[in-house]
């Protein structure tokens, strides 16, 4: 049996039983897949909306077992850099500053890098007046009385 039907530009068309029965077929098929898929969607989201089937009195009061305080920022640009060098991981935290009190030259800043090579992070602070540096190495001891001799250093490792 041969079934006629009309084109999208309006011409009849004759076609086979057997190919009008597998264009419907996947059409079905197409359609109810879609609907399958929209319906597990539509579920997903409504069941992920859902609260919990527990007593009333347990979502009306806090849990107050887990209390967490915000840290707060710090406060001046010293502890800022200082907290920064801490995140980090550091086992040997120093702060640099000249026994004047002048800021740190070009001649300054090279004889820290060469007396202290194993420096990883260098972070200057304010008006390079000082400076924070960061190392998981110590510097070592003939470095580190040259170093004394012309800066105050602080450590701030176990701080």
């Amino acid at each position: 049996m041969k079934h006629r039907y009309r084109t999208a530009c309006g011409s009849k068309r004759v076609v086979g039983g057997l190919t009008y029965y597998l264009v419907g077929t996947m059409r079905r098929h197409f359609q109810l897949t879609c609907a399958i898929i929209l319906a597990v969607g539509v579920a997903g989201s409504l069941a992920g909306c859902r609260r919990g089937t527990s007593s009333a009195t347990a979502d009306e009061t806090p849990d107050t077992t887990t209390t967490t305080r915000p840290v707060p920022t710090p406060a001046s640009e010293f502890e800022q850099k200082l907290k920064f060098a801490r995140d980090a991981h550091f086992t040997h935290i120093w702060v640099f500053t000249r026994k004047d009190g002048a800021v740190f030259t070009k001649e300054d800043t090279q004889i820290l890098h060469t007396n202290a090579p194993n420096v990883v992070d260098w972070l200057k602070v304010g008006d390079m007046k000082q400076f924070i540096a960061g190392s998981n190495f110590p510097i070592d001891p003939p470095q580190l009385v040259l170093l004394q001799k012309r800066y105050k250093i602080e450590d701030y490792s176990g701080k």
